[in-house]
């Protein structure tokens, strides 16, 4: 069995100092994920010199407090192992399954979805974490933005996409699991966009058979075939011979082993993610066109990047015009 992790506790501190700041467990291309422990109760929060009918927010800075999950990356995970037997791979895939279900229900797309965005929790059950690029979606949108393996074609050529987007990243990531390497690969993010839009995906002899009829059906740029975004909607997912007599309910009620548990010596254990340097950064405001609308408060820092295996991006323009491993707003 897995570590518990009160999160909970987190509902009873409203103050940055009310936390001992950990362990860095990740960065991205705004800001860091710190590992933070709350420490002091109510009692000491109401000796405070506070207006009891006023919010209270730090005076200089804005944070943002999530939960702590501490089983690692599953981009870790997936690395260590090379790739997946089916049976690990259809657990994995199930619960994002599910969570594309939930945010759909919601006119929600997640667009983002990649190795990278999910983590293990201390019982070896999936979470998706990173936010950033979701949005309430109820037709269509034309922001360009993820992760050049894991962009669905019509994003590409710009033409609007909705949720249908995120059940073709449900391909990428199943293939990736089962093969080792993502369908599109490329130095070059030019050559993997054009290997996207030509639309080939070569399977190894091993690939699962009916894994393979599933991905080749989230994998198709004709928005009429693809898994999920037909009239049955994640239904036909749910009810294909990949996920045959698959126990849905007891996933949803975490009653299922998982076949990765993460090896935990505490609640607090961080191992299991990658070291970052520790450095007091002076924080720099971002650019906004108009008012601020947080005046008086700085968002975070622009960090240096640790090489990762992937980047997240948003543009304006059609990527198929931007060389290199930036992509800025034009």
């Amino acid at each position: 069995m897995g570590l518990p992790v009160r999160s909970a506790q987190l509902l009873h501190c409203n103050d940055i100092s009310d936390f001992d700041v950990g362990k860095t467990l990740g960065t991205g291309s705004f800001g860091r994920v710190e590992h933070v422990k709350a420490e002091k109760e109510i009692l000491t929060l109401l000796s405070k010199d506070r207006h009891p009918f006023i919010v209270n927010l730090d005076p200089t800075t804005l944070y943002m407090v999530i939960e702590l999950v501490i089983g690692g990356e599953f981009f870790t995970h997936l690395r260590n192992a090379v790739r997946f037997p089916a049976d690990t791979a259809r657990f994995f895939a199930a619960h994002v399954v599910l969570i594309f279900e939930h945010l759909h229900a919601k006119d929600v797309v997640y667009r983002d979805l990649k190795p990278e965005n999910l983590l293990l929790d201390s019982d070896g059950f999936l979470k998706i974490t990173d936010f950033g690029f979701a949005k309430k979606v109820s037709f269509r949108t034309y922001t360009l933005c993820g992760t050049p393996e894991y962009i669905a074609p019509e994003v590409l050529l710009n033409k609007g996409h909705g949720k249908g987007v995120d059940w073709w990243t449900l391909g990428i990531l199943l293939y990736e699991m089962l093969h080792g390497d993502p369908p599109f690969m490329d130095e070059d993010p030019l050559c993997i966009y054009q290997q996207i839009l030509n639309g080939k995906v070569r399977f190894p002899r091993a690939y699962d058979k009916t894994a393979k009829s599933l991905t080749k059906k989230l994998l198709t740029s004709d928005l009429t075939r693809r898994f999920g975004c037909l009239k049955m909607g994640v239904f036909d997912i749910k009810m294909s011979k990949f996920f045959a007599n698959f126990p849905w309910d007891q996933l949803m009620r975490r009653t299922l082993d998982p076949p990765i548990v993460p090896e935990l010596s505490s609640p607090n254990d961080t191992s299991l993610f990658e070291d970052y340097p520790e450095e007091e950064e002076d924080a720099t405001p971002p650019e906004y066109e108009g008012a601020d609308p947080f005046e008086g408060f700085s968002l975070g820092v622009e960090l240096p990047r640790v090489p990762r295996a992937r980047q997240s991006w948003r543009i304006r323009s059609p990527p198929l015009f931007v060389r290199g491993d930036t992509f800025l707003a034009s």
